[in-house]
C-alpha cells in the first residue's frame, strides 16, 4: 500500500468528470487499498478518486468510530433522494482546514459496485448520506465550496493558494 499525494483546491485537476470503472481489476484492488490507506492517515472519512488524480467513478468511505467499516463504491449512481434536504457542515480532505454548510438530502439510495466487483444497493441516511453524496460531487468535478457564495469561494481560493505558496518555501 502507499499514500497517494491528495489534490487541493483550487487545482484544475479536480474539475475533472470521472470516467466509469470499466473492470475490478489488480489495479483497482490496489488503487482501493492505496486509497483507504491515504484516507485514514489524513484522518478523513471519505475519498474520492478525482482527489487522488485519478479520474475514475470510486470512492472509499469509512464513517465508523474505530476506522474499522470501509465502504467501497465503485460507478455509483443515485436512485432515490429524500425530499427532505439539511444544512450539514462539511470540510474536505482536498479543501484542509476549510468547513462550512452545504444543503443535502437526509437519506439517498445508491446502487454500486463493492470492492470485489459485486453489485450493491446502500440506503443511507445521516452522515453517510452526506458523504455519499459529497463524495459522488468528487467524481462530477465539483467540490463542496462550490455550493458557497462567490464571496466565500473567493476568499477561500485566495487562502489555499496562499498556504500552497507558503507549503512551497
Amino acid at each position: 500500500m502507499a499514500l497517494l499525494p491528495i489534490l487541493c483546491y483550487p487545482d484544475p485537476k479536480l474539475h475533472t468528470v470521472a470516467q466509469p470503472v470499466l473492470s475490478v481489476d489488480a489495479r483497482i484492488q490496489t488503487l482501493i487499498a492505496d486509497m483507504l490507506q491515504t484516507m485514514y492517515e489524513a484522518k478523513g472519512i471519505g475519498l474520492a478518486a478525482s482527489q487522488v488524480n485519478v479520474h475514475e467513478r470510486l470512492i472509499v468511505i469509512d464513517i465508523s468510530e474505530d476506522r474499522d467499516a470501509p465502504q467501497v463504491l465503485i460507478n455509483p449512481q443515485l436512485v432515490w433522494t429524500s425530499v427532505e434536504t439539511h444544512l450539514n457542515e462539511e470540510g474536505c480532505l482536498s479543501v484542509p482546514g476549510i468547513y462550512d454548510g452545504v444543503q443535502r438530502f437526509d437519506a439517498v439510495t445508491v446502487s454500486a459496485l463493492n470492492g470485489e466487483g459485486q453489485s450493491c444497493v446502500i440506503e443511507a441516511e445521516g452522515l453517510l448520506a452526506v458523504c455519499i453524496q459529497h463524495e459522488m460531487d468528487h467524481l462530477m468535478g465539483k467540490v463542496f465550496v462550490e455550493y458557497l457564495s462567490p464571496l466565500k469561494r473567493n476568499r477561500i481560493k485566495k487562502k489555499m493558494l496562499k498556504a500552497q505558496r507558503e507549503d512551497e518555501r
